[in-house]
């Protein structure tokens, strides 16, 4: 049976641990928020009303700084580790996991979420609302966001058990 430690506290300690849990809701308000307004996107593309000003400012050119917070996951993660006095290890289960689940997200959003993203500014900047590939890339940003918001539940259920 392995030793049991104890469970790390103090101000430091606390203070990481609120960045750590702050850049998890940030990314969970995101990627809902993404999955949402992706939604929207494409039920009022098919729709003869203009695009309502919402959906233009929120697909306004430039990077998704809000959805990239994911990053101090891992980030104070680490320094949680390392703070923690050897109560969590890096060869943890559930850190393992953890990280696998990040790896997965970082794919995600990297990978398929973000680059929708910007095609679908691309094309409301200029202008280009009946594109068939707008509607594509807007589902396909919508189905991205869900499997990040769903990795990102499961990252949550994953360190709050901590098997």
């Amino acid at each position: 049976m392995a030793a049991m430690h104890h469970q790390p506290d103090g101000p430091a300690f606390d203070i990481v641990l609120l960045l750590h849990v702050g850049c998890v809701v940030v990314g969970l308000v995101t990627s809902a928020t993404a999955a949402a307004t992706a939604t929207r996107l494409r039920r009022t593309l098919g729709s003869p009303l203009p695009l309502p000003q919402t959906l233009r400012r929120y697909f306004r050119p430039g990077v998704n700084w809000a959805g990239r917070a994911v990053y101090g996951i891992p980030v104070f993660g680490f320094a949680l580790i390392a703070m923690s006095q050897g109560a969590y290890a890096l060869g943890d289960g559930w850190v393992l996991g953890g990280l696998a689940i990040f790896a997965t997200l970082v794919l995600v959003g990297e990978g398929v979420l973000w680059p929708a993203e910007q095609r679908v500014q691309v094309a409301l900047a200029a202008d280009d609302e009946a594109s068939v590939s707008l509607h594509r890339d807007a589902t396909t940003m919508s189905r991205a966001a869900v499997a990040a918001l769903a990795l990102l539940v499961a990252g949550t259920v994953l360190m709050l058990a901590q098997p």
